[in-house]
């Protein structure tokens, strides 16, 4: 990543107006792991939670990659978001973002139908139609909501098995609002996807079954259609036109390759035994069921109705079975840490980074769990994962969290103000964040990075201020001096 582009949206681009409303979003963001999903369950009413887990944004991205390709897009510009919300929904916006619903992941019948809606969001990119919103809707409003909206994905940080969810209160994201497409934009979309589609060789059964699906919702009242059917209206010859295009290609009978839809059924009952629930994850998925995704879900029910040696037995079943799947023994870490088991917790989260060394969000919550021991003997491998993590997801304000606390307890202050400038920088708190990285550009050497980034948020802190801040401020530093 380019060393001066930390914010989704740079402040240097955005209007203050507009900045300074993005701030009061991401100040009130309440942070909840996924372990205590009873937590972000009871919050999500209050507004828009975007989840993450290592485990699902990977089988995500297996499934999406081949039609960036197809596509033409690079890999590394696609970014796709997990949204906590039970509607069958899926969008594009601000560039090359797709953002899924939790919902299509859960009431898909299989990974080919997630594809295909993907293929169709990639259709919408390709195909420039974010470049037309709804009228009426003010385009500073439309940049206000969705700032707040990209950058609750860019602060997302990482703990646990599911990674932690961020909950931006009281703001509801209204998509259906402003991110509407026409017939004619519905069916480009649909040509473009099934075009992606045969290039990687896949099936396009899957979308016309969810869009038949999605023909049945339009019958219905808008109290209990689905938002997707409503921002992506369907008709009888667009539909007819897809199946025949569908039904002629030589892909027609073609299978999702068994890799794909195994990983797509963890995530399913991952997601299941996280976001529903415990008496309905049970119902679902009975003891009489002991196959791998049984046992996945019920861990994570088990765990949620603080039956922690339920939850550890059903996942050391699965580590005896697969005792080199990382995400199992991520679990089990996560099992241990939320029940204050904290050193316990920490050989199987090294067990998970040994197995799966790239995966940041899993070293995060590694360092979590030796920072939280209180043992300053592992703060130095602490600090090493949160390193590498934060070289790969600079926006990870958890992770700047944890470092400020390890390199304050190493007695590093010009780290420390370092690490706490990112993270106020992240989270909206531009008072905070000036202040701090002034402290690091004073105190840090000036032949590192760290120094010239300090410089960096110093510049772009002081050129957003309010004036009535920037007045506060001055008359602060005169009554110090």
């Amino acid at each position: 990543m380019i060393k001066k582009v930390h914010m989704l949206f740079s402040p240097q681009i955005i209007s203050r107006r507009i900045w300074q409303v993005f701030c009061q979003f991401t100040c009130i963001i309440l942070i909840f792991t996924l372990g205590t999903a009873h937590t972000s369950y009871a919050q999500k009413g209050a507004g828009l939670s975007i989840l993450r887990d290592a485990e699902i944004e990977q089988t995500i991205r297996h499934m999406s990659e081949p039609i960036f390709k197809a596509a033409e897009l690079d890999n590394n510009s696609v970014r796709t978001y997990l949204i906590n919300d039970n509607s069958l929904n899926a969008f594009v916006a601000g560039g090359q973002n797709i953002f899924l619903h939790s919902g299509l992941l859960i009431q898909a019948k299989d990974a080919n139908q997630v594809i295909g809606v993907i293929a169709h969001e990639v259709g919408h990119i390709t195909g420039g139609h974010l470049s037309r919103f709804s009228d009426g809707i003010r385009s500073a409003t439309i940049m206000t909501l969705l700032g707040a909206l990209l950058g609750a994905a860019a602060i997302a940080a990482g703990s646990g098995d599911a990674g932690m969810a961020l909950i931006l209160g009281g703001q509801q994201i209204g998509t259906r609002t402003f991110l509407k497409y026409s017939r004619t934009q519905e069916s480009a979309a649909d040509q473009a996807g099934l075009t992606f589609l045969e290039k990687t060789g896949q099936s396009g059964t899957g979308l016309i079954g969810f869009l038949d699906y999605l023909g049945d919702q339009e019958l219905m009242t808008a109290r209990y259609r689905d938002p997707y059917a409503g921002t992506h209206p369907v008709s009888g010859p667009r539909i007819s036109k897809l199946r025949e295009r569908v039904e002629s290609s030589v892909y027609f009978k073609a299978k999702t390759p068994e890799k794909i839809e195994h990983e797509f059924r963890r995530l399913q009952a991952k997601l299941y035994g996280y976001l529903k629930p415990p008496y309905a994850t049970l119902n679902k998925y009975t003891q009489k069921d002991q196959s791998l995704y049984a046992k996945y879900a019920r861990a994570f029910a088990y765990h949620k109705q603080h039956e922690m040696a339920k939850a550890i037995g059903e996942i050391d079943s699965l580590l005896r079975e697969y005792p080199d799947d990382p995400f199992f023994w991520e679990t089990k870490g996560q099992i241990l840490f939320e029940n204050g088991l904290i050193i316990d917790s920490i050989q199987p989260y090294r067990n998970a980074v040994k197995i799966l060394p790239e995966a940041s969000l899993i070293r995060i919550s590694l360092a979590q769990s030796l920072i939280a021991t209180e043992d300053d003997l592992y703060l130095s491998e602490a600090l090493e994962n949160l390193e590498f993590s934060l070289s790969r997801d600079p926006k990870n304000s958890f992770a700047w969290y944890q470092a400020s606390i390890a390199y304050h307890r190493k007695k590093n202050k010009a780290m420390t103000y370092y690490s706490t400038a990112e993270r106020f920088l992240l989270i909206g708190n531009m008072q905070g964040a000036m202040v701090n990285a002034k402290h690091a550009v004073d105190t840090l050497p000036h032949d590192i990075p760290q120094w010239i980034r300090a410089q960096d948020i110093l510049v772009v802190t002081q050129s957003n201020m309010t004036d009535k801040d920037r007045k506060k401020h001055e008359k602060k530093q005169k009554e110090k001096h």
